[in-house]
């Protein structure tokens, strides 16, 4: 049997689909973490910045920035004991992430597509007393908010990894559903 590439091919359409995919997933649990920090930007501006790669912008390093931005709010927040809020940061941070989309042929490169969508059901799971009924509910939204070039982008990739705990598991969900 011949080795899979261990390149893939990747245009900047399709990576702005993507993104655009990963920001609609994590748009809805921005209101998470802004219940418990209103002024706190870092989240909303990192889903600004990937939309707007998403709508033909230039990936810069202020699109990066503001990933790293998203992610610090959502370490703090995880340290301060706000779950549902750092999941809800770390998916607008992945829905950045998302424009870095890597052309290796990774399993690890799935999180890069569906990591805002896992991170945004956990955050909706946690707000919810950790019910994973409400965390299943998310990823069927998120699964019917994709559209065929992410999908066709997705099935380039091997099958999401094992490990990750709950948002892995949220993770493989998904990526289960849309192969």
């Amino acid at each position: 049997m011949a080795d899979a590439p261990a390149t893939i091919e990747l245009s900047r359409p399709e990576l702005r689909a993507v993104t655009g995919y990963a920001v609609a997933c994590a748009r809805p649990a921005l209101a998470i973490f802004e219940r418990e920090h209103p002024d706190d930007r870092r989240p909303r501006d990192a889903l600004d910045a990937a939309q707007a790669f998403a709508d033909g912008a230039e990936r810069t390093r202020a699109l990066r920035d503001n990933a790293w931005s998203a992610h610090r709010a959502a370490q703090e927040t995880r340290d301060a004991g706000q779950g549902a809020a750092s999941d809800a940061a770390r998916a607008a941070a992945h829905a950045c992430g998302a424009a870095f989309l890597h052309p290796l042929a990774k399993a690890t490169q799935v999180k890069h597509i569906l990591g805002s969508a896992a991170h945004a059901a956990r955050a909706f799971e946690l707000s919810a007393g950790d019910d994973p009924a409400v965390g299943a509910e998310r990823i069927a939204r998120s699964r019917d908010l994709a559209r065929a070039v992410v999908t066709e982008v997705l099935g380039r990739y091997p099958a999401a990894p094992p490990g990750g705990g709950r948002v892995g598991e949220l993770i493989r969900q998904l990526d289960a559903s849309l192969r």
